[in-house]
């Protein structure tokens, strides 16, 4: 389920394909490339405006057949609107919780970027006692880990982080979410579902070129942070501006991890 604007979509896009792990997703295109007399369809979840067909396309992912599904209907028409006569795009409105509506009949591969972070252990369990059935491929990208580094350092960043991780793991509309743990979780659920499971670090390295992505992020965490966590406003409110004031000279590694899996047959 994707709960996110175009713009901020789009201003996150180069940094996610930069940091996505190119030697799996190297593994997943030859997967999909194999059989040359085939279409294979592909099922994005949370599929936005079509970053990962994006991802893929450019990394070689061609031919496919793709099904984009999000709960919202304008990032799936911005998605028909960019891609409609460039490749085969299918969409579907849908509700991510109903696991056994999504469309999932006779695909390759199940994929999904920055969601799983953002979703319950029981979505992830659902999801993959469906794949399982049919052996469906299954990619999930940016998955968000817990590290935050920042260049320069701040004496609150470790409290900061600490409170964004709690509020990852807040229910978001999926359940409680996994948050940092959603990589290991997604990993040994496959592996328990029999599949074979490879896994890649995919972080943010952002820098002064970045400067708006950056400043997202800052005020976004701020606000993440500002309630429920015990900490002192005005020291945010200091932290914030302190990190502000660095976009221009700063940096910023944001850790996610890849997880990529095949069913044995």
């Amino acid at each position: 389920m994707s709960g996110f604007s175009i713009d901020w979509l789009d201003l996150r896009e180069p940094a996610d394909f930069g940091a996505r792990d190119k030697n799996l997703a190297a593994q997943l295109v030859d997967f999909l490339q194999a059989d040359t007399e085939i279409s294979p369809i592909v099922v994005d979840l949370g599929s936005g405006t079509g970053s990962t067909l994006r991802a893929l396309t450019k990394l070689g992912a061609h031919r496919c057949v793709w099904r984009l599904v999000d709960h919202n209907p304008a990032l799936l028409n911005e998605a028909l609107r960019r891609h409609g006569q460039d490749e085969i795009v299918e969409d579907y409105e849908a509700d991510l919780l109903d696991v056994s509506s999504l469309p999932l009949g006779g695909a390759s591969l199940l994929s999904a970027s920055a969601l799983f972070d953002l979703v319950s252990g029981q979505v992830v369990d659902a999801v993959v006692a469906r794949i399982k059935k049919q052996g469906t491929a299954f990619y999930a990208a940016l998955n968000y880990d817990g590290r935050t580094e920042w260049t320069p350092a701040h004496a609150l960043d470790k409290v900061v982080l600490a409170a964004f991780n709690l509020d990852q793991q807040r229910d978001k509309g999926m359940g409680p979410a996994l948050g940092p743990e959603s990589a290991a979780y997604l990993k040994a659920a496959l592996e328990g579902a029999g599949y074979t499971v490879y896994t890649g670090d995919s972080p943010w390295q952002l820098g002064p070129d970045q400067q708006a992505l950056m400043a997202d992020l800052i005020r976004g965490i701020r606000s993440a942070v500002s309630a429920d966590y015990g900490l002192d406003q005005q020291a945010l409110d200091e932290w914030e501006n302190f990190r502000l004031a660095h976009v221009t000279d700063g940096r910023c590694l944001i850790g996610h991890s890849d997880v990529l899996a095949f069913a044995h047959i």
